[in-house]
């Protein structure tokens, strides 16, 4: 944690409050804030704009857990959630939720540091994954409407494959647009045909 942070904690017990305040302080001069209660979370970490949100949950239920980590927005920042008990569905829960950290024994202020370092590296893996994943998955949208407007082409056309790629490619080239644009309008007039 070399970086001066903004780090968000929702804690009910000002004595915990402050002695993780305290031990935060020790590894740098971070901007903390610190909220004593769990309700008004989503209006105050809009406000607040954290770098990481820890929150500290005596016994959560499986609502408890989905409305915190839903107003703490896990997929836009980390989200550190200290529990003091938990089962299999309270934990699945959390993680499905996108939950950073889930550290069960509650928030002490001896382990905070290692659990934000964690935290953060297991959110930016994550974020990266979802990147991927969206390129990915827009990827293959393009592949499949190249693929539809190749077939119009050639039908349209009496031309080859390769021939009709290179009808679009060209096309897409003159104009200055993106070949999967091309492909797309191509599809879309066909539609309207």
């Amino acid at each position: 944690m070399a970086d001066r942070l903004s780090i968000l904690i929702v804690e009910g017990d000002r004595d915990k409050a402050t002695a993780i305040v305290d031990s935060l302080l020790e590894t740098g001069n971070h901007d903390i804030r610190v909220l004593a209660v769990h309700t008004g979370l989503a209006r105050s970490v809009a406000e607040i704009n954290p770098d990481i949100v820890l929150i500290d949950v005596s016994n959560p239920s499986r609502d408890t857990i989905e409305e915190l980590t839903l107003a703490s927005s896990p997929l836009e920042r980390p989200v550190a959630l200290f529990v003091n008990r938990s089962d299999d569905r309270l934990t699945k829960t959390a993680i499905e939720a996108g939950v950073s950290a889930y550290v069960v024994n509650g928030l002490q202020s001896d382990r905070v540091k290692p659990v934000i370092d964690a935290a953060i590296a297991r959110f930016h893996m994550f974020q990266r994954m979802r990147s991927e994943l969206e390129a990915t998955k827009r990827a293959l949208e393009e592949r499949k409407i190249i693929d539809r407007a190749k077939g119009i082409v050639m039908r349209a056309r009496g031309v080859s494959e390769d021939e009709a790629y290179a009808l679009i490619r060209k096309t897409a080239m003159d104009q200055g647009k993106k070949i999967a644009d091309v492909a797309q309008a191509l599809v879309t007039a066909s539609e309207l045909l």
